[in-house]
């Protein structure tokens, strides 16, 4: 099997003295999306949370291996020089730092010691990146997210995501929140960077996201467990009839 991926081994977390996760298994290799599904409150967004480092959750069981290294003993930080990139649901502003500033600073900080990013690196992979979104480049003048509305700060996001080209991206609910021509404009930019050195999850609620960025498989989470697997059919078949047949086949 090959070490490229992200592979989840019995993963169990809690938040305070609440369990969530219960035993999480997982691989998701490169070149391949998933999407995980599930009702609120069920592990979804606190296994992104979990993967990317956020110091809230403690894992008290289990591995996430990205490339063959256990990295839960690594820093956020160094989860993202890994390549791993987390598009958040709710993207924080940070007044006084320009769009522009903040993405030279993420590209240099994934360079190996001693390297720079050219201001020809930069500047080419930024107005591609402006055009797949259809974004005008005085944009990135602004400072980041600050007074953005939900599916501009949406959109910028997934400008992170193409300027720094990870190997992993987790995208937790990136969808809410967004009307339809939104929605087509952030799926574009993900799609435009698939292929065999992208590997990710697709956290959301809703099929309509998957009708434009279309999952290799589908995992339904359910009280911290992933009970379900299968393609693009499970989420249509979620769309049309809920939650209630899944839980029937969890309890049984």
């Amino acid at each position: 099997m090959s070490e490229h991926q992200i592979e989840i081994r019995n993963l169990h977390a809690k938040v305070g003295d609440t369990e969530i996760l219960k035993g999480i298994n997982l691989v998701v290799p490169r070149g391949e999306l998933h999407a995980i599904m599930g009702p609120n409150g069920n592990g979804k967004s606190t296994l992104a949370k979990v993967i990317v480092g956020d110091p809230d959750y403690e894992v008290t069981q289990g591995e996430v291996l990205v490339d063959g290294q256990n990295i839960l003993e690594m820093e956020p930080d160094e989860r993202a020089r890994l390549g791993v990139f987390l598009a958040f649901q709710y993207p924080v502003e940070i007044p006084g730092v320009t769009i522009a500033n903040f993405l030279r600073l993420a590209m240099q900080a994934r360079k190996e010691e001693g390297e720079e990013v050219s201001f020809t690196e930069f500047y080419g992979k930024l107005t591609s990146a402006l055009k797949t979104l259809e974004w005008d480049e005085s944009i990135v003048e602004r400072y980041l997210n600050e007074g953005f509305s939900g599916g501009e700060k949406k959109r910028n996001e997934i400008l992170q995501m193409l300027m720094l080209e990870p190997n992993y991206i987790i995208m937790d609910e990136t969808d809410s929140g967004l009307d339809v021509d939104a929605l087509k404009i952030v799926a574009k930019g993900v799609n435009s960077l698939r292929g065999e050195n992208l590997g990710g999850l697709i956290i959301t609620h809703y099929q309509r996201l998957l009708n434009y960025i279309v999952p290799d498989k589908v995992h339904i989470v359910l009280d911290g467990k992933i009970v379900q697997t299968g393609g693009p059919e499970l989420a249509q078949k979620l769309d049309s009839e809920g939650y209630d047949w899944v839980k029937e086949l969890a309890t049984a």
